[in-house]
């Protein structure tokens, strides 16, 4: 009998986390990383908030800027969560492909399966990138209050992009041990495959942002 379907928009926090906790494997990791998308998309809504100048603030310009954020905040969260569900749709179909019975059309199922899985945690992380020119705004010029959540947000962010370039690299593998050489499955999957390298790259972009906030995050200085 199949499990009732668990969404992130229709299931409460606790019920959906048991689901992440058991063994169906639907959701799983990917969709881990939407949701973290998801609370890094909050987090940046909710310091853009705060940030909003009073009425007559003679930098008008931050305030326009400010809505154009949080604008691409409040859908980046709808964006994650729907991503996040989708990657427990392909996280099923991963499971249909192993259960067929050992052969060419379980190995076609297992590899489309996972140049699926491959493309999704790509979309993911893509958007997760696009969002550090936003948390990186919000570090430096937001609520000076709101630091610390700013860089939990910077955190879940990281831990999306990590989570995303991960599964491109697992599953792009998964196609290689199936039989198809490496560079096969890079030229017919370059921007997919490309997008490991780049999620590299924005994980190190926001451990620098992270450590030249820390100061106000996090001091330490308890002389």
């Amino acid at each position: 009998m199949d499990s009732p379907e668990i969404g992130t928009q229709t299931s409460t926090v606790d019920a959906w986390t048991r689901a992440l906790a058991g063994r169906n494997g639907s959701p799983g990791g990917g969709a881990g990383a939407g949701v973290m998308l998801a609370i890094a998309a909050s987090l940046m809504s909710m310091v853009a908030g705060y940030s909003e100048h009073d009425d007559g603030d003679e930098d008008g310009g931050d305030d326009e800027v400010l809505a154009e954020l949080h604008a691409r905040a409040r859908s980046l969260r709808e964006t994650a969560l729907r991503l996040a569900d989708e990657d427990s749709t392909a996280s099923a179909a991963f499971g249909t492909a192993y259960r067929l019975e050992k052969g060419p059309t379980r190995d076609a199922a297992i590899r489309q399966a996972s140049i699926d899985a491959a493309r999704a945690s790509s979309i993911l992380g893509r958007h997760a990138s696009d969002a550090i020119d936003d948390l990186e705004w919000l570090a430096f010029t937001g609520n000076p209050a709101l630091v610390a959540d700013v860089v939990v947000a910077l955190g879940a962010l990281r831990a999306a992009i990590t989570g995303a370039r991960t599964n491109v690299s697992f599953d792009l593998a998964a196609v290689s041990r199936a039989g198809e050489p490496p560079q096969q499955v890079r030229a017919e999957n370059p921007r997919v495959w490309d997008s490991v390298r780049e999620f590299d790259q924005a994980r190190d972009r926001i451990d620098a942002i992270m450590a030249a906030v820390d100061d106000r995050a996090a001091p330490t200085d308890h002389e």
